[in-house]
């Protein structure tokens, strides 16, 4: 399955949101800030990725960034990983048993870890 065209459905329902080509893969932002990445790894390519990720592929890899106790639970769990490109930066194989809601949740959290107050004011979310 493409994933590309799910997550940058959920991507650019949030306040502000653009998109644009990375080095590799599609990236999204809001005000210069990237809070989502979506690329594949082929035949262990690209290699930061794919060792990142533990794995040569071909595989659907979604970048973003998560926060204290979620993070923690996250690099913990199967399907996650930790790419150590910053502290908040986790990374998500992208399978058949990935949760679409799930999926939109941490998308817009990640997305809150980078937008303005004032655009995540205008998000309506659980507490």
């Amino acid at each position: 399955m493409n994933w590309e065209p799910e997550v940058r459905q959920m991507c650019l329902a949030l306040p502000e949101t653009y998109e644009e080509q990375a080095w590799v893969g599609t990236r999204w932002r809001v005000r210069g800030r990237t809070f989502a990445h979506v690329l594949d790894i082929v035949d262990g390519t690209p290699p930061a990725f794919a060792t990142a990720a533990g794995t040569d592929g071909p595989a659907h890899v979604l970048v973003f960034r998560s926060r204290g106790i979620e993070l923690d639970a996250l690099s913990r769990q199967d399907g996650f990983f930790a790419p150590g490109w910053g502290p908040e930066i986790i990374g998500m194989l992208l399978d058949e048993s990935v949760d679409r809601t799930e999926l939109g949740e941490l998308i817009t959290e990640s997305y809150c870890t980078r937008a303005p107050k004032k655009l995540v004011a205008l998000l309506r979310r659980p507490e």
